[in-house]
């Protein structure tokens, strides 16, 4: 990995996600009076996760459950996740539209545009594995290796090693080749497991 590179990312990671902020404000609009109108609650949803050198930091998204749904309990992991997905959000996780609020955190210096997707802070055995791999010191992504490559199909062993080759290969190809096939990703919906079924 390029020294100089995780800098440049931090410049790149502010300038790209003010412009998408800005450029995406009536979507932003139109997506929270959507989430509030038809479910009680309020637009956003916050949950702790894992940063860089496992500082906790609230990850921002669209609420797309009741506001009742545990809120530390991987969706994948719940007994009947269809039964707390609202009807609206069952269309922004399809289509990701969810997410868009992480450009909050990127802005902030939480996350980056890529990089191991931020852990649950109670998931310990994904922690603990990352750990191997040094994947617990840089900033956690958007989207990253391990999104690409399985999503929520993969075992915890194989997502934390996707993670490890992402911190030695980090660099602005692999990140752009990254981005590139997350929007092939989002549009075929690969890889998605709302239930542990």
């Amino acid at each position: 990995m390029c020294q100089v590179y995780p800098y440049v990312k931090r410049v790149l990671d502010i300038v790209f996600s003010a412009a998408c902020l800005i450029a995406l404000l009536p979507v932003f609009a139109a997506l929270s009076l959507a989430v509030a109108l038809t479910s009680p609650g309020g637009a956003f949803f916050k949950q702790r996760r894992v940063g860089r050198g496992k500082e906790l930091f609230d990850m921002i998204k669209f609420r797309t459950m009741r506001a009742d749904t545990p809120s530390d309990v991987p969706t994948h992991l719940l007994k009947d996740p269809y039964a707390h997905i609202t009807p609206v959000g069952r269309f922004l996780r399809r289509t990701s539209l969810d997410e868009l609020p992480q450009l909050v955190n990127i802005l902030r210096g939480d996350m980056s545009f890529v990089g191991p997707r931020p852990a649950l802070w109670n998931q310990s055995d994904l922690i603990a594995e990352r750990d191997k791999y040094g994947a617990n010191d840089i900033r956690p992504g958007l989207t990253g290796l391990a999104q690409v490559s399985g999503r929520d199909e993969l075992p915890i062993p194989k997502k934390a090693a996707y993670d490890g080759e992402y911190c030695r290969n980090m660099g602005f190809l692999p990140d752009c080749a990254i981005l590139f096939k997350t929007v092939s990703s989002v549009a075929a919906s690969k890889g998605v497991k709302e239930g542990g079924k």
